[in-house]
């Protein structure tokens, strides 16, 4: 079995040559040369292709993304935020083999739903989402920090759930948890 990741962008050129013929009216001065200029135009055409993934690297990735006993659901979005799960595109078809990686039946079938392919981050917020219709449905306990590098993981984790509740579908809307403008309500959890 294979699945089709990431489309690889290759770049083939090509070179025109086109030649034109200047005329010289008699008696108008030196003439340069024979006339004829040649010119170089260079095209590029860009295709997209994908790669096929063997058994042992969809392995690899499902144990990359698979959410870990006991792990809050943000955690586990934010592990594969880190781990590239925005650059990974998907089909529908291709998610589905991935298996149960959020450990819920009604999420992990949510996140094999549709066959346009989308990047493997956008269906697992739209399948939380749509598993969890309220922000507060989703179980989250807010915790102390006692180091600066906790803190920022805690405000990185509560910027992933605005990302999930906010317009997934807005162009202008950020997915990127580091790009989440810090709400009242996100500063008064993390003081």
């Amino acid at each position: 079995m294979s699945v089709s990741v990431a489309p690889i962008h290759k770049k083939k050129s090509w070179k025109r040559k086109s030649a034109r013929l200047e005329r010289e009216d008699e008696g108008a001065g030196p003439s340069q040369g024979e006339g004829e200029e040649e010119e170089e135009e260079e095209l590029v055409n860009e295709t997209e292709t994908t790669r096929s993934l063997s058994l042992s690297e969809l392995r690899d990735m499902r144990k990359d993304f698979s959410r870990h006993p006991g792990e809050h659901i943000v955690t586990w979005l934010l592990r594969c935020w880190d781990s590239g799960a925005s650059s990974l595109e998907l089909e529908g078809k291709e998610a589905k083999q991935l298996g149960s990686l959020s450990r819920e039946g009604g999420t992990d079938k949510a996140i094999g739903k549709g066959s346009p392919a989308l990047s493997l981050w956008r269906r697992l917020l739209s399948a939380i989402r749509e598993r969890y219709p309220f922000k507060e449905d989703v179980v989250y306990r807010s915790r102390k920090w006692t180091t600066m590098e906790k803190g920022i993981q805690y405000l990185r984790e509560l910027a992933v759930l605005e990302v999930i509740y906010g317009d997934l579908n807005n162009v202008w809307s950020p997915i990127d948890p580091d790009e989440v403008q810090c709400t009242r309500p996100m500063w008064r959890k993390l003081v």
